[in-house]
Order: C-alpha cells, then structure tokens, then sequence
C-alpha cells in the first residue's frame, strides 16, 4: 500500500472511480493511439458507469483521458465542448457485459488514417484501474508499471527470445510481472511484460526484430 492507496489520487470531479479511474482508461487507450488524436469515439459502459455516467462525469473523464489529459486537469470541466471543437465524433453506449466488473468501459477509437484500437478496463476504485482487453486480445495490467505488450505468433521459443534478450541486452531491466494470453494454440498470443522503471532506449525496436513477433506497444505509466 502507498500514499496514492490512502489519501486517493488527485483529481477534478466527484469520484475517484468514476472521474479519477475513468481519465486513466482513457489514457491507455490514448497512449495505444501513440497520443494522436482519434477522429471517433465509441464507448460502450457497463454496470454502474452506465447508470451514473452523465452525473459523475465518467463521459467528459474518459474523454479527456483519450485525449491526453490528466485527472487533475482543470480540462475535464469542459471536455464536452473540447471535444466538438476538435470536431471528434463521439458516443456513449449504456449496455451490459457479462461478468465484467461494474465500472467497465469499452473504448473504440477511430484515427484519420484509418486506424484503430479497442480497450476494455475497469475502474476498480480509488483511482486504479485494470485492462482486460486491447484490440480484442486478453491482457491483464493496471498502468502502474511500464507495461511491455508483445504481440506474436505462437511459436516454440519466442518467449525464450524475448526473455533472453532483456536478460543478454538490457541486464538491468527488472521484470514485475509477466503474463502470456494465447486464445488459440498456434495463432496469435500477447505478452504482457511489466518492468519497474524506464525501459532503456532500443529494447522495443529489438523485440520488434525478433522472429515472429508481430508488433510491440509500450505503454507508460498512466
């Protein structure tokens, strides 16, 4: 437990899992759109986010996460306006997922090239958050660590590669956690690699090299 766990996070609006969590989802996601700007949203809500969205501010929270913002930012006030003045569409869909948690958001972004990414989390309270699901694929991480996202093919050794090449290379990257998601024997798979600290210049680039390995993310602490 730390100080952030007691005291709460710092923040505009009226609940911590609803605003302060909210704008952390939303910077994820952002962070998954290299921290451009999306020229559609979607966002499904589920459980009580979608019951108490408008009146907590969970809609302009999430908003001002994609975009960049903080959950201290004085913005989040105002984000509704914001949004439509950059001329993003955006929409909020009330629904139900099943066994989700009950602050559950299901972002989709949209960019001006076409390109896309989802993100599925939860607000779990004070300001922390986990995510479920990135462009469909099970993770699960909370964005309190430099998370590594690892998407490859299911094949024998990649994850001795890629492990072998942190411990070989980068020898003073510490691992915290690591998980591997692998809905189908011998298709895709995701690691998910959280490390403490800053990751050394060049490690995604090298993963990236690595035989098999579709693509890498990094997504800094939110």
């Amino acid at each position: 437990m730390n100080v952030f766990d007691i005291i709460g996070p710092v923040m505009i609006g009226p609940s911590s899992s609803h605003t302060a969590g909210a704008v952390r989802l939303g910077r994820v996601a952002n962070k998954i759109m290299n921290q451009t700007l999306p020229t559609e949203i979607i966002i499904e809500l589920s459980g009580s986010f979608a019951k108490t969205y408008k009146g907590h501010g969970t809609d302009r929270a999430l908003l001002a996460g994609i975009l960049g913002y903080n959950s201290y930012s004085e913005e989040i006030r105002d984000m509704l306006n914001i949004v439509k003045q950059k001329n993003i569409h955006y929409k909020f869909i009330p629904t139900d997922i099943p066994g989700a948690h009950p602050n559950t958001a299901r972002i989709h972004l949209k960019g001006k090239n076409g390109e896309t990414c989802s993100v599925e989390g939860a607000s779990i309270g004070g300001g922390n958050i986990r995510i479920d699901y990135i462009n469909g694929m099970q993770v699960d991480f909370t964005g309190e660590y430099n998370t590594i996202l690892v998407l490859h093919k299911d094949k024998p050794g990649l994850i001795a590669a890629v492990t072998n090449l942190m411990r070989e290379k980068y020898a003073n990257v510490n691992i915290g956690n690591f998980r591997l998601s692998r809905p189908v024997k011998g298709g895709e798979a995701m690691m998910t690699i959280e490390i403490d600290g800053l990751p050394p210049q060049g490690i995604i680039e090298d993963i990236r090299k690595i035989d098999n390995v579709i693509n890498v993310l990094l997504i800094k602490t939110v």
